[in-house]
């Protein structure tokens, strides 16, 4: 399926068509592509409480793509390339770009992992990335990037508290948890009680 019109974002069905197309395996699919459902519920619920314009069909193409690059690192055995795991951004923003897929939704897979991977984090951590910054710029893409920090696709899959990746995201320096703040004073936080009973999934 490629995406006829530069300026066009992608219906739900589109969507899941292509997590059916690149996903290597069913196990695959239901992974990622839960994930980016339980991603896309947390920033509806978010989204309920914020007076400000947002694109809430782009929000929701950006939540249901983000982690579509994952599959690229599916190797033939069906085993998930963990030591390369942070090029699943850049693979997957490569691979809406392909299809033909405005560069509006692409920059949600290369610009969400984290709090955002700067061109000084690229080079420090001597990440297997393209020299550049990778943080979010606009409000869609930093509500996103925000409500990706509230579920992990660990075995088995989870939902994250505030507090928790804070702690987490410390190990990446003082600047990474001052930056997760903001976004908590910004938006706020979900509801994850109702979420983790509604997909049956734990929090922690």
């Amino acid at each position: 399926m490629t995406i006829e019109h530069a300026t066009t974002i992608p219906t739900d069905e589109q969507i899941r068509a292509l997590h059916e197309r690149f996903a290597p395996t069913e196990e695959a699919f239901d992974l990622v592509y839960t994930h980016c459902r339980i991603v896309c519920a947390v920033a509806e619920h978010l989204l309920d409480r914020r007076h400000a314009p947002v694109d809430v069909d782009l929000v929701r193409a950006g939540c249901l793509l983000h982690d579509i690059g994952v599959y690229r690192l599916y190797g033939t055995a069906g085993k998930l390339d963990h030591d390369n795991y942070v090029r699943h951004g850049v693979l997957g923003h490569a691979l809406l770009r392909d299809l033909g897929l405005p560069e509006v939704v692409a920059r949600f897979c290369s610009h969400h992992t984290g709090v955002g991977i700067t061109r000084a984090d690229v080079r420090r951590q001597r990440l297997p990335l393209p020299v550049g910054d990778y943080t979010a710029d606009t409000v869609e893409e930093r509500l996103v990037m925000y409500a990706d920090k509230f579920h992990s696709k660990t075995t088995p899959p989870t939902f994250v508290t505030a507090a928790s990746y804070a702690a987490a995201v410390r190990r990446f320096g003082e600047d990474k948890v001052a930056r997760f703040a903001e976004l908590v004073e910004t938006f706020g936080e979900p509801d994850l009680d109702l979420l983790s009973r509604r997909y049956r999934q734990p929090l922690v």
